[in-house]
């Protein structure tokens, strides 16, 4: 099997960010993976260096997958809730080439962002292939990672929807 090696300087960093976008009533986005059709997700994405703040993850991720802004006047910087919340998880195998040898786990930090109804969104089509807005038990069930069906389960308890 011929695989694609990653150069020793472009490994992932296994600390990375789930982002839930949702709108008040919350509908929550999914986004289908384009290696990966059938795979539907929250915004995720790994930090670019070991300085990247965490909220600098979020607002380069969102807006490379989504194309939403986060500091804007349609979605301020202040609808980006940080969680306080890790897990670490094995990173599964056909992704750990993405890793140095002998990385098996991440940590993934989870956030939320409310957005109003109706937002714009623009698909990085390498990354994604579709996205669709869905009340947040059905995009819970329609994730393929745990973690992040958990975290939308979450939301009605961990988002500030007032």
């Amino acid at each position: 099997m011929n695989r694609r090696k990653v150069p020793a300087d472009h490994f992932k960093i296994p600390e990375s960010v789930l982002v839930v976008i949702h709108t008040a009533d919350l509908d929550v986005l999914l986004i289908e993976r384009a290696d990966r059709p059938g795979f539907w997700q929250s915004v995720t994405g790994s930090k670019d260096t070991l300085e990247e703040s965490l909220v600098d993850t979020c607002l380069r991720e969102v807006e490379e997958e989504t194309g939403i802004g986060i500091g804007t006047s349609a979605v301020p910087s202040a609808a980006l809730l940080d969680w306080q919340l890790a897990h670490a998880y094995e990173i599964w195998p056909a992704w750990r080439r993405r890793y140095a040898p002998g990385v098996k786990t991440n940590t993934e930090h989870v956030f939320s962002l409310r957005v109003p109804r109706g937002t714009p969104v623009r698909l990085a089509p390498r990354e994604h292939i579709a996205f669709e807005w869905l009340g947040f038990e059905a995009a819970a069930a329609r994730c393929f990672s745990p973690t992040n069906a958990e975290a939308i389960r979450q939301l009605p308890r961990r988002a500030v929807c007032s």
